[in-house]
């Protein structure tokens, strides 16, 4: 249910208040939305009148958001956000639904993106829009109908379909494992480890998983799969990669094994996808199609 009109106040008025409380001036406000300083003080005055709450305390010249008009502030910002990105992807694609997707960056560009081509073709009047993110959020904070997740199935407020497992090896240049000893997993312990930020026990796991004794595990630290892999071909250690993202780079030889050692992480690949918007056609669309991409060969 809707609430009462009294409580939805006019686009003009939220936008004046967001402005002045963004720039902290009305003068700049008023300069933003090419409006007149009175006219954008009469609009903050309409609100707060509106709504029965003061939203500035004003000095002189000058004004400063009350408490309770700096948490007003930050939802109206982000309602004012949302409804600008709607009305762009209807714009954008004013015959279909849109889709917007949260992608771990290198799944998406060594997975995803190549496979995309065939979801598009058979859902011609979808628009799909990828964003990455590297650790699961909100959904109801974010404009986003789904997102891929990698870890454990839990995330608050989401449905999780299962999409794929993966296998994981200790990865290194060809001039790496030549000028180094690497015949046993232990061996790995006497050179340089590359850690990923997200999963930053992968190497404690894979380490026991493979019965080998150790204190503590130092390295690099890299945020994406892409630049540890990069890291790896430059000589600089061994990085734990998933083989099915990094398959060219062992073709060409740029990797290779540094131990004989593979494992599966116990953590799955998952499409997330907000609660509310499970019945959403282009995302049913979309998770049927991505569910049968993952159980295909390669």
């Amino acid at each position: 249910m809707l609430p009462a009109r009294r409580f939805l106040p006019s686009l003009s008025l939220l936008s004046a208040f967001e402005a002045a409380a963004r720039t902290g001036s009305v003068t700049a406000a008023a300069r933003e939305l090419d409006l007149t300083q009175s006219a954008v003080s009469r609009q903050i005055k309409a609100l707060e009148d509106q709504i029965g709450v003061e939203l500035f305390v004003r000095e002189r010249q000058t004004i400063r958001l009350t408490l309770a008009g700096n948490g007003y502030a930050r939802e109206i910002r982000e309602a004012l956000r949302r409804i600008s990105s709607a009305s762009l992807n209807l714009r954008a694609n004013p015959h279909g639904g849109t889709l917007n997707l949260a992608v771990l960056p290198t799944f998406g560009a060594r997975w995803l993106t190549p496979r995309l081509g065939s979801f598009l073709d058979a859902n011609p009047g979808i628009a799909v829009n990828l964003v990455t993110r590297l650790s699961p959020f909100d959904f109801r904070l974010d404009a986003i109908d789904a997102a891929i997740h990698f870890g454990p199935p839990a995330w608050p407020g989401a449905d999780l379909t299962l999409l794929m497992h993966e296998t994981v090896v200790p990865a290194c240049s060809p001039a790496f494992k030549a000028a180094h000893v690497l015949d046993t997993p232990a061996d790995l312990l006497a050179v340089p480890l590359l850690h990923l930020t997200t999963r930053p026990d992968a190497w404690e796991k894979w380490l026991s998983r493979n019965a080998v004794a150790f204190e503590s595990v130092h390295g690099m630290l890299f945020d994406q799969f892409a630049t540890a892999a990069q890291a790896a071909i430059a000589g600089l250690g061994v990085a734990l990669l998933p083989v099915f993202l990094h398959q060219e780079e062992f073709e060409r030889g740029e990797l290779v094994q540094a131990v004989g050692h593979e494992t599966e992480s116990s953590e799955r690949y998952y499409l997330a996808c907000a609660r509310e918007r499970t019945s959403y056609p282009p995302l049913v669309a979309f998770r049927d199609w991505i569910a049968e991409q993952a159980r295909l060969p390669g």
